[in-house]
């Protein structure tokens, strides 16, 4: 199980700082969108050149122009790339072969998806990591809502799960056994981002060694 720290509505000065504080605990680095915007690809060399050994993730959320946005992700840098589960199936097929020809993974993002037969689209197309998010503007009272995993349990994917995830939310979300824990501003909002880190990266372990 994989801890992955998402860098969203933060300076570039920021994400840096945090990342180097909690690099001991996280597994994944997400270059968020909104970061991305404001920096644009550089920040994703960065990334990728001050901290070679970690996986990363541009949070690209591509919904067109499949081919040529998962290539910028690829050349900065990204291990992954993330692209709307919404996007036409051509976008998806498209960012799946360039991934595949790169050696480099797709994550799609099933925000606001609530249809299995979508799911079951997904799978027929080659995905094979999906990601059960929450989006910001709909987060509640930091509570991740576990019932997001019925949409996929049916199905053979490696799983992130992403939303208003913190210290309170992660043992219900350690039940349903994800690939990928992404956690934002629990962790980028802390004044202990280090120690919030490393507390969820045991919990995690310990979970996982059961």
């Amino acid at each position: 199980m994989k801890l992955q720290l998402a860098l969203d509505r933060l300076t570039k000065e920021e994400c840096f700082r945090i990342v180097e504080e909690t690099k001991g605990s996280i597994d994944i680095i997400e270059v968020g969108t909104g970061v991305i915007k404001e920096y644009g690809m550089t920040v994703v060399r960065e990334m990728r050149n001050r901290f070679p050994d970690h996986v990363i993730l541009a949070d690209m959320k591509t919904c067109d122009a499949g081919k040529h946005e998962a290539d910028q992700a690829f050349e900065a840098g990204a291990d992954i790339t993330t692209v709307m589960a919404f996007s036409a199936d051509q976008t998806i097929t498209d960012t799946l072969k360039v991934a595949n020809d790169a050696e480099k993974q797709i994550m799609i993002d099933l925000l606001e998806v609530h249809e299995k037969e979508k799911v079951a689209a997904l799978e027929k197309l080659g995905v094979r990591l999906v990601s059960l998010h929450v989006g910001k503007d709909k987060q509640t009272d930091g509570v991740f809502d576990t019932e997001l995993f019925s949409l996929i349990n049916e199905f053979d994917f490696e799983v992130a799960v992403a939303g208003g995830v913190n210290l309170d939310s992660l043992p219900s979300i350690l039940q349903e056994k994800p690939d990928i824990i992404i956690v934002g501003s629990a962790i980028t909002g802390s004044s202990q981002p280090k120690e919030i880190a490393a507390n969820m990266k045991k919990m995690m372990d310990e979970f996982s060694e059961k």
